[in-house]
Protein backbone atom coordinates (compact mmCIF):
# COMPACT_ATOMS: atom_id res chain seq x y z
CA UNK A 1 0.00 0.00 0.00
CA UNK A 2 1.39 3.58 -0.92
CA UNK A 3 2.58 5.53 1.70
CA UNK A 4 1.26 9.24 0.91
CA UNK A 5 3.32 12.30 3.06
CA UNK A 6 1.52 15.78 3.46
CA UNK A 7 3.17 18.86 5.17
CA UNK A 8 1.19 21.02 6.87
CA UNK A 9 1.68 24.71 7.53
CA UNK A 10 0.28 26.37 10.65
CA UNK A 11 -1.09 29.95 11.40
CA UNK A 12 -0.51 32.02 14.40
CA UNK A 13 -2.96 34.93 15.27
CA UNK A 14 -0.89 37.38 13.51
CA UNK A 15 -1.36 34.93 9.98
CA UNK A 16 2.57 34.04 10.08
CA UNK A 17 3.83 30.89 9.24
CA UNK A 18 4.62 29.17 12.70
CA UNK A 19 4.91 25.38 12.38
CA UNK A 20 5.46 21.99 10.01
CA UNK A 21 4.13 18.81 10.79
CA UNK A 22 4.44 15.67 8.40
CA UNK A 23 1.55 13.46 9.04
CA UNK A 24 1.59 10.05 7.17
CA UNK A 25 -1.74 8.64 5.26
CA UNK A 26 -1.66 5.10 3.83
CA UNK A 27 -4.87 5.42 1.64
CA UNK A 28 -6.40 7.87 -0.80
CA UNK A 29 -9.30 7.95 1.60
CA UNK A 30 -7.69 8.82 4.90
CA UNK A 31 -5.74 11.87 2.87
CA UNK A 32 -9.33 12.94 1.53
CA UNK A 33 -10.54 13.08 5.01
CA UNK A 34 -7.16 14.88 6.53
CA UNK A 35 -7.57 17.42 3.67
CA UNK A 36 -11.36 18.23 4.39
CA UNK A 37 -10.28 18.74 8.14
CA UNK A 38 -7.32 20.48 7.25
CA UNK A 39 -9.36 23.34 4.81
CA UNK A 40 -11.99 23.47 7.71
CA UNK A 41 -8.93 24.43 9.83
CA UNK A 42 -7.87 26.62 7.85
CA UNK A 43 -11.14 28.62 6.83
CA UNK A 44 -11.67 28.72 11.02
CA UNK A 45 -8.30 29.86 11.00
CA UNK A 46 -8.42 32.53 8.79
CA UNK A 47 -12.00 34.15 10.27
CA UNK A 48 -9.81 33.47 13.77
CA UNK A 49 -7.05 36.28 12.47
CA UNK A 50 -9.47 38.33 10.78
CA UNK A 51 -11.21 39.01 13.91
CA UNK A 52 -8.61 39.58 15.99
CA UNK A 53 -6.86 42.08 13.45
CA UNK A 54 -10.21 43.83 13.02
CA UNK A 55 -10.65 44.18 16.94
CA UNK A 56 -6.56 45.66 17.07
CA UNK A 57 -6.12 49.16 17.84
CA UNK A 58 -7.04 51.89 15.29
CA UNK A 59 -4.88 54.61 14.16
CA UNK A 60 -5.38 58.31 13.44
CA UNK A 61 -3.37 61.18 11.71
CA UNK A 62 -3.68 64.39 13.44
CA UNK A 63 -2.00 67.03 11.44
CA UNK A 64 -1.65 70.17 13.05
CA UNK A 65 -0.01 73.75 13.37
CA UNK A 66 3.60 73.85 13.80
CA UNK A 67 3.77 74.90 17.13
CA UNK A 68 0.96 72.38 18.66
CA UNK A 69 3.55 69.69 19.72
CA UNK A 70 3.54 69.59 23.35
CA UNK A 71 -0.37 70.10 23.14
CA UNK A 72 -1.31 67.11 21.87
CA UNK A 73 1.43 65.65 23.70
CA UNK A 74 -0.85 65.90 26.32
CA UNK A 75 -4.27 65.94 25.65
CA UNK A 76 -3.82 62.39 23.55
CA UNK A 77 -3.15 60.14 26.35
CA UNK A 78 -6.49 61.50 27.93
CA UNK A 79 -8.18 60.88 24.86
CA UNK A 80 -6.95 57.82 24.44
CA UNK A 81 -8.29 56.88 27.93
CA UNK A 82 -11.65 57.88 27.88
CA UNK A 83 -11.75 56.26 24.08
CA UNK A 84 -10.88 52.61 25.84
CA UNK A 85 -13.33 53.43 29.14
CA UNK A 86 -16.11 54.34 26.44
CA UNK A 87 -15.78 51.48 24.24
CA UNK A 88 -13.29 49.13 25.33
CA UNK A 89 -10.89 49.77 22.00
CA UNK A 90 -7.21 50.97 21.92
CA UNK A 91 -6.44 53.95 19.62
CA UNK A 92 -2.66 54.93 18.36
CA UNK A 93 -2.60 58.54 17.78
CA UNK A 94 0.41 59.59 15.69
CA UNK A 95 0.91 63.83 15.22
CA UNK A 96 2.55 65.75 12.17
CA UNK A 97 3.52 69.68 12.76
CA UNK A 98 4.35 72.03 10.35
CA UNK A 99 2.75 75.66 9.32
CA UNK A 100 -0.75 75.11 8.78
CA UNK A 101 -0.53 75.74 5.00
CA UNK A 102 2.52 73.50 4.11
CA UNK A 103 0.28 71.36 6.31
CA UNK A 104 -2.84 71.93 4.10
CA UNK A 105 -0.31 71.11 1.18
CA UNK A 106 1.24 68.19 2.44
CA UNK A 107 -2.51 66.49 2.44
CA UNK A 108 -3.26 67.73 -0.95
CA UNK A 109 0.01 65.74 -2.38
CA UNK A 110 -1.21 62.72 -0.42
CA UNK A 111 -0.83 62.65 3.55
CA UNK A 112 -3.32 60.37 5.06
CA UNK A 113 -4.54 62.78 7.88
CA UNK A 114 -7.75 61.98 9.76
CA UNK A 115 -8.31 65.22 11.53
CA UNK A 116 -6.67 68.38 11.24
CA UNK A 117 -5.82 70.98 14.22
CA UNK A 118 -5.19 74.01 12.28
CA UNK A 119 -4.73 78.02 13.43
CA UNK A 120 -6.24 78.82 10.34
CA UNK A 121 -9.60 79.06 8.41
CA UNK A 122 -8.27 79.26 4.97
CA UNK A 123 -6.29 76.08 5.03
CA UNK A 124 -9.20 73.72 5.76
CA UNK A 125 -11.05 76.07 3.14
CA UNK A 126 -8.89 74.90 0.47
CA UNK A 127 -9.18 70.94 1.63
CA UNK A 128 -12.64 71.83 0.34
CA UNK A 129 -11.96 73.66 -2.84
CA UNK A 130 -8.83 71.80 -4.16
CA UNK A 131 -10.10 68.05 -3.52
CA UNK A 132 -13.27 67.98 -1.46
CA UNK A 133 -11.10 66.48 1.31
CA UNK A 134 -13.62 67.88 4.11
CA UNK A 135 -16.96 69.09 4.36
CA UNK A 136 -18.31 72.35 2.76
CA UNK A 137 -20.03 73.10 5.57
CA UNK A 138 -17.35 72.00 7.89
CA UNK A 139 -17.61 74.98 10.49
CA UNK A 140 -21.33 73.89 11.21
CA UNK A 141 -19.75 70.11 12.04
CA UNK A 142 -18.47 71.13 15.71
CA UNK A 143 -19.51 74.35 18.22
CA UNK A 144 -18.18 77.86 18.11
CA UNK A 145 -17.33 77.87 14.16
CA UNK A 146 -15.28 74.47 14.61
CA UNK A 147 -12.67 76.40 17.19
CA UNK A 148 -12.61 74.33 20.66
CA UNK A 149 -9.97 77.22 21.44
CA UNK A 150 -8.39 80.67 20.60
CA UNK A 151 -5.87 82.83 21.04
CA UNK A 152 -4.58 86.11 19.94
CA UNK A 153 -1.35 87.90 18.65
CA UNK A 154 0.95 89.05 21.93
CA UNK A 155 4.98 89.83 21.97
CA UNK A 156 7.87 88.34 23.67
CA UNK A 157 10.70 90.55 24.55
CA UNK A 158 13.54 90.34 26.29
CA UNK A 159 14.21 90.86 30.12
CA UNK A 160 13.35 94.40 31.44
CA UNK A 161 11.66 95.25 27.67
CA UNK A 162 14.93 96.98 26.84
CA UNK A 163 13.03 98.72 23.93
CA UNK A 164 9.85 99.98 26.34
CA UNK A 165 7.75 97.40 23.82
CA UNK A 166 3.85 98.52 24.78
CA UNK A 167 1.76 98.23 21.67
CA UNK A 168 1.93 97.99 18.23
CA UNK A 169 2.81 101.23 17.35
CA UNK A 170 6.35 100.37 18.69
CA UNK A 171 7.31 97.80 15.92
CA UNK A 172 6.94 100.38 13.64
CA UNK A 173 9.88 102.34 15.37
CA UNK A 174 13.24 102.11 13.08
CA UNK A 175 15.08 100.84 16.33
CA UNK A 176 12.87 97.46 17.10
CA UNK A 177 13.63 94.66 15.04
CA UNK A 178 11.35 91.99 14.75
CA UNK A 179 11.14 88.38 14.44
CA UNK A 180 7.52 86.15 12.94
CA UNK A 181 7.01 83.50 10.25
CA UNK A 182 6.61 84.04 6.56
CA UNK A 183 2.84 84.74 6.01
CA UNK A 184 3.01 82.66 3.35
CA UNK A 185 3.37 79.40 4.70
CA UNK A 186 2.24 79.89 8.10
CA UNK A 187 -1.08 80.80 9.78
CA UNK A 188 0.51 81.55 12.47
CA UNK A 189 2.07 84.94 10.88
CA UNK A 190 -1.16 85.35 8.59
CA UNK A 191 -2.85 86.15 12.33
CA UNK A 192 0.37 88.46 12.89
CA UNK A 193 -0.30 90.56 9.62
CA UNK A 194 -3.87 90.68 10.42
CA UNK A 195 -3.35 91.91 13.84
CA UNK A 196 -1.14 94.51 12.89
CA UNK A 197 -3.54 95.50 10.09
CA UNK A 198 -6.65 95.86 12.91
CA UNK A 199 -4.29 97.44 14.94
CA UNK A 200 -4.00 100.50 12.15
CA UNK A 201 -7.34 100.34 10.79
CA UNK A 202 -8.47 101.25 14.36
CA UNK A 203 -5.66 104.09 14.91
CA UNK A 204 -6.15 105.65 11.64
CA UNK A 205 -9.97 105.38 11.30
CA UNK A 206 -9.64 103.16 8.46
CA UNK A 207 -7.54 105.28 6.14
CA UNK A 208 -6.07 102.76 3.92
CA UNK A 209 -3.21 104.55 2.95
CA UNK A 210 -2.02 104.81 6.23
CA UNK A 211 -2.85 101.89 7.19
CA UNK A 212 -0.85 100.17 4.43
CA UNK A 213 2.36 102.74 5.42
CA UNK A 214 2.26 101.17 8.84
CA UNK A 215 1.63 97.57 8.01
CA UNK A 216 4.82 97.92 5.81
CA UNK A 217 7.46 99.86 8.21
CA UNK A 218 6.01 96.38 10.66
CA UNK A 219 7.12 93.96 7.83
CA UNK A 220 10.32 96.08 7.34
CA UNK A 221 11.50 95.81 10.33
CA UNK A 222 11.23 91.62 10.73
CA UNK A 223 14.82 90.52 10.26
CA UNK A 224 13.86 86.60 9.47
CA UNK A 225 11.06 85.20 7.85
CA UNK A 226 11.38 81.44 9.28
CA UNK A 227 8.27 79.27 7.60
CA UNK A 228 6.57 78.33 10.79
CA UNK A 229 6.19 79.56 14.60
CA UNK A 230 8.68 76.72 15.76
CA UNK A 231 11.22 78.40 13.32
CA UNK A 232 10.32 81.92 14.39
CA UNK A 233 10.91 80.80 18.15
CA UNK A 234 14.40 79.29 17.42
CA UNK A 235 15.54 81.94 16.09
CA UNK A 236 14.41 84.70 18.74
CA UNK A 237 15.58 82.55 21.69
CA UNK A 238 18.58 80.40 20.55
CA UNK A 239 19.98 82.56 17.80
CA UNK A 240 18.80 85.84 19.69
CA UNK A 241 17.89 87.79 16.73
CA UNK A 242 15.50 90.30 16.76
CA UNK A 243 14.03 92.57 19.84
CA UNK A 244 10.61 91.00 19.64
CA UNK A 245 9.02 88.04 18.83
CA UNK A 246 5.20 88.29 17.78
CA UNK A 247 3.25 84.83 18.16
CA UNK A 248 0.32 83.29 19.48
CA UNK A 249 -0.25 84.42 23.46
CA UNK A 250 -0.74 80.91 24.03
CA UNK A 251 3.03 80.34 22.55
CA UNK A 252 4.69 83.56 23.98
CA UNK A 253 3.56 82.56 27.71
CA UNK A 254 4.86 78.59 27.11
CA UNK A 255 8.26 80.09 26.24
CA UNK A 256 8.33 82.41 29.04
CA UNK A 257 7.86 79.35 31.26
CA UNK A 258 10.10 77.14 29.52
CA UNK A 259 12.98 79.40 29.12
CA UNK A 260 12.64 81.09 31.92
CA UNK A 261 10.73 84.32 33.19
CA UNK A 262 14.11 85.76 34.25
CA UNK A 263 15.04 86.34 30.48
CA UNK A 264 11.68 86.85 29.25
CA UNK A 265 9.18 89.35 29.08
CA UNK A 266 5.22 89.15 28.13
CA UNK A 267 3.29 92.44 25.95
CA UNK A 268 -0.38 91.36 25.11
CA UNK A 269 -1.49 95.08 23.06
CA UNK A 270 -4.65 96.61 23.89
CA UNK A 271 -6.35 95.29 20.56
CA UNK A 272 -5.42 92.75 18.71
CA UNK A 273 -6.96 89.86 16.21
CA UNK A 274 -9.29 87.12 17.41
CA UNK A 275 -7.22 83.91 16.39
CA UNK A 276 -9.66 80.68 16.22
CA UNK A 277 -8.23 77.52 15.92
CA UNK A 278 -10.42 75.48 13.47
CA UNK A 279 -10.79 71.84 13.80
CA UNK A 280 -12.32 69.44 11.18
CA UNK A 281 -12.74 65.73 9.83
CA UNK A 282 -10.97 64.54 6.90
CA UNK A 283 -13.69 62.77 5.45
CA UNK A 284 -12.41 61.15 2.19
CA UNK A 285 -9.70 60.22 4.36
CA UNK A 286 -11.40 58.78 6.96
CA UNK A 287 -13.94 56.99 5.14
CA UNK A 288 -11.08 55.02 3.17
CA UNK A 289 -9.87 53.61 6.70
CA UNK A 290 -12.62 53.24 8.47
CA UNK A 291 -11.88 55.42 10.90
CA UNK A 292 -14.71 58.69 10.77
CA UNK A 293 -16.16 57.69 14.42
CA UNK A 294 -13.25 57.62 16.38
CA UNK A 295 -11.52 60.95 14.42
CA UNK A 296 -15.12 62.49 15.30
CA UNK A 297 -15.19 61.58 18.77
CA UNK A 298 -11.33 63.01 19.19
CA UNK A 299 -12.34 66.49 17.45
CA UNK A 300 -15.33 66.91 20.09
CA UNK A 301 -13.19 65.67 23.33
CA UNK A 302 -11.22 68.80 22.64
CA UNK A 303 -14.65 70.59 24.04
CA UNK A 304 -14.91 68.53 27.26
CA UNK A 305 -13.72 69.92 30.35
CA UNK A 306 -10.65 67.39 30.51
CA UNK A 307 -9.71 68.62 27.15
CA UNK A 308 -10.23 72.59 27.81
CA UNK A 309 -8.47 72.38 31.06
CA UNK A 310 -5.21 70.85 29.34
CA UNK A 311 -5.66 73.92 26.89
CA UNK A 312 -6.43 76.31 29.23
CA UNK A 313 -2.83 75.16 31.18
CA UNK A 314 -0.91 75.94 28.06
CA UNK A 315 -2.55 79.09 28.19
CA UNK A 316 -5.06 78.94 25.15
CA UNK A 317 -8.01 80.77 25.82
CA UNK A 318 -10.98 78.24 25.93
CA UNK A 319 -14.63 78.09 25.81
CA UNK A 320 -15.61 76.36 29.20
CA UNK A 321 -17.17 78.69 31.87
CA UNK A 322 -16.07 76.78 34.71
CA UNK A 323 -12.31 76.15 33.10
CA UNK A 324 -12.67 79.79 32.07
CA UNK A 325 -13.25 81.11 35.67
CA UNK A 326 -10.24 79.05 37.02
CA UNK A 327 -8.14 80.15 34.53
CA UNK A 328 -9.38 83.83 34.27
CA UNK A 329 -5.70 85.52 36.00
CA UNK A 330 -3.69 84.65 33.16
CA UNK A 331 -5.67 86.11 30.52
CA UNK A 332 -5.23 89.91 30.25
CA UNK A 333 -8.56 91.64 28.94
CA UNK A 334 -8.02 93.15 25.55
CA UNK A 335 -9.99 94.23 22.40
CA UNK A 336 -10.18 90.98 20.05
CA UNK A 337 -11.56 91.91 16.74
CA UNK A 338 -12.53 88.44 14.33
CA UNK A 339 -11.14 88.85 10.85
CA UNK A 340 -14.60 88.86 9.13
CA UNK A 341 -15.59 92.12 11.31
CA UNK A 342 -12.89 93.81 9.37
CA UNK A 343 -11.92 91.91 6.66
CA UNK A 344 -15.15 90.09 5.45
CA UNK A 345 -15.05 86.65 4.32
CA UNK A 346 -11.74 84.21 4.62
CA UNK A 347 -12.01 84.11 1.22
CA UNK A 348 -11.82 87.68 0.50
CA UNK A 349 -9.04 88.54 3.16
CA UNK A 350 -7.15 85.61 0.91
CA UNK A 351 -8.22 86.32 -2.49
CA UNK A 352 -6.94 90.51 -1.44
CA UNK A 353 -4.29 90.16 0.89
CA UNK A 354 -2.52 86.50 0.46
CA UNK A 355 -2.99 85.63 -2.97
CA UNK A 356 0.19 85.75 -5.40
CA UNK A 357 0.28 89.94 -6.17
CA UNK A 358 -2.24 90.54 -3.11
CA UNK A 359 -1.55 93.46 -0.67
CA UNK A 360 0.75 91.40 1.21
CA UNK A 361 3.15 90.88 -1.55
CA UNK A 362 2.66 94.76 -2.43
CA UNK A 363 4.01 95.63 0.93
CA UNK A 364 6.60 93.64 1.49
CA UNK A 365 8.62 95.25 -1.83
CA UNK A 366 7.40 98.21 -0.60
CA UNK A 367 9.23 97.50 2.44
CA UNK A 368 12.51 96.44 0.56
CA UNK A 369 12.65 100.24 -0.32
Amino acid sequence: MPVISIGVNNLNLAGEICLTASIVYHNIEELSVAVKKLVKFFVVSLGFSLAFSASAAQEILNTSYDVSRELFVNINPKFQQYWKEKTGEDITIQQSHAGSSAQAAAILQGLKADVVTFNQSTDIDVLHQKGKYVSPDWRNKFPNNASPFYSTTAFLVRKGNPKNIKDWDDLARADVKLVFPNPKTSGNARYTYLAAWIYANNAFNGDEKKIKDFVAKVLGNVVVFDTGGRGATTSFVDRAQGDVLLTFESEVNLIRKEYGADKYDTVVPKISVLAEFPVAVVESVVKAKGTEKVATEYLNYLYSPAAQEVLASFFYRIHDDKVKVAYAKQFPELKLVSVESVFGSWKDVNDKHFATGGILDQLLRQAKK
